[in-house]
């Protein structure tokens, strides 16, 4: 089978840079690399990409491959390289991805935040419309103060780790059917710090850190709901080598009610009411979490029926004022009559014609009727 064309390969034009030719290569090693696709013909394109790369990533080699193609100089061709883990000066890249080695490594000595916490509170329902003001005590970690978070004990310091030269990490070489491959691993004589502590600290134990509870004051706004947080800045877990400190994250649960519901900024409750209440009508009190407020009940009120009641919900947690409250009418059946009143309703059903009738004065068995004659 003939040689496809290396910049065909690559997927580059003939007048392609080295950095184009590069990133070519890199996108192909990744897709078809052994360890990473286990297709059948992954192999077979992974080593046609890097024969394409070997000539092409070398100026010799590419100006005798524009002249006489695949042949070479000579008529020998090019030859496969082996894989060894500095090819092209960007081979060994390649392995960096698969293997853990290369790339630029963070500083062990350079300030890093501290861990963000976070805390449930959990409030009353009427806290949560209203807000509050509260002190709450948090184990957390704190800065040693013997010795300002060195873990060193006073008079001493700590000193650059001699095995990994205070990077933190260790080169370790390994030999795999690729070549020769450098791995980078986590110091195990600093534990990755890049320092060593003689003399630790009694307090602290060479951690720099101490556990200690602190109470710390929490602004709880009004309008909050179930589920929402409060970021408190600075609350957090302290940073490392002087890197500032994580946040406190308060996350809220409110209790439910034996009265209210909650849907956002609007509450909703049921109120119920008497069936002389609904027949005739009548002016009811309604309990709100800002106070009792009354409501005019239209004489025919029907159960299901609702009013509103308009800026009595819960006021908005960003501050664009108030919710509503929605008030869901119930008619409560009597129950346990006495002989006179069930007298009084077999008189009132007699006169009423045994018919129900809805709010509009409409007869229930009228309608059915019309529906019946497709009216």
């Amino acid at each position: 089978m003939s040689k496809r064309d290396y910049y065909e390969v690559l997927g580059v034009s003939k007048d392609a840079s080295k950095d184009e030719l590069k990133k070519a290569y890199r996108k192909l090693a990744r897709k078809y690399h052994p360890d990473v696709n286990k297709e059948e013909d992954a192999s077979d394109k992974f080593k046609e990409a890097k024969e394409a790369y070997e000539v092409l990533g070398d100026d010799q080699k590419r100006a005798q491959y524009d002249q006489f193609g695949h042949t070479g100089p000579q008529g020998q061709g090019f030859g496969g390289g082996g894989f060894g883990a500095e090819d092209f000066g960007g081979f060994g890249d390649i392995f960096d991805m698969f293997f853990g080695g290369g790339g630029r490594r963070r500083d062990p000595n350079a300030p890093r935040q501290g861990a963000d916490l976070q805390y449930t509170m959990i409030l009353e329902f009427e806290e949560a419309i209203f807000g509050k003001e509260t002190d709450v005590e948090l184990p957390k970690e704190e800065t040693c103060e013997t010795c300002d978070g060195s873990g060193a004990k006073p008079g001493t310091k700590p000193k650059t780790c001699t095995h990994c030269n205070g990077s933190g990490q260790l080169n370790v070489e390994q030999n795999t059917p690729f070549g020769r491959v450098v791995n980078k691993r986590v110091c195990n004589h600093c534990n990755g710090t890049g320092k060593i502590i003689p003399e630790k600290c009694q307090t602290c134990g060479g951690d720099g850190k101490v556990k200690k509870r602190k109470k710390i004051h929490i602004s709880i706004p009004a309008g909050i709901d179930d589920g929402q947080q409060i970021r408190i800045s600075g609350q957090g877990e302290p940073g490392v080598n002087g890197g500032p400190a994580g946040d406190l994250y308060v996350v809220v649960q409110v209790k439910s009610h034996e009265f209210y519901q909650r849907d956002g900024d609007h509450i909703f409750c049921e109120m119920p009411i008497t069936f002389a209440q609904a027949a005739l009508g009548d002016e009811i009190e309604i309990p709100t979490v800002h106070g009792k407020v009354k409501l005019k009940i239209p004489a025919g009120t029907q159960t299901g029926k609702t009013f509103r009641l308009k800026g009595k919900g819960a006021p908005n947690v960003r501050g664009y004022g108030h919710g509503d409250q929605h008030v869901k009418m119930r008619v409560i059946t009597p129950t346990n009559l006495s002989d006179e009143q069930k007298d009084l309703l077999r008189e009132l059903n007699e006169i009423s014609g045994n018919e129900s009738t809805d709010e509009n004065g409409n007869s229930f068995f009228q309608r059915v009727k019309r529906a019946f004659k497709g009216e």
